[in-house]
């Protein structure tokens, strides 16, 4: 499996996983912040990794000794 589809599962779980996390933490407090704003704060991670992950996979770069 290359970099980029691990890239891309590790965006996919996160946003997913942000989005669950959203829904269902609203009104849960613990101690230091609340489960529905780590949840939007992961899912926006998330969706960062996938488009970040989706520029280098369609616009790969064209120099090869910078990829080392």
């Amino acid at each position: 499996m290359s970099a980029n589809v691990k890239s891309l599962i590790i965006g996919v779980v996160m946003l997913v996983g942000g989005l669950i996390l959203w829904q269902t933490g609203k009104g849960v407090e613990i101690p230091v912040f609340s489960l529905d704003k780590v949840g939007v704060v992961l899912a926006i991670l998330g969706a960062i990794e996938l488009v970040v992950t989706g520029a280098v996979m369609i616009f790969p770069s064209k120099n090869k000794k910078l990829d080392r």
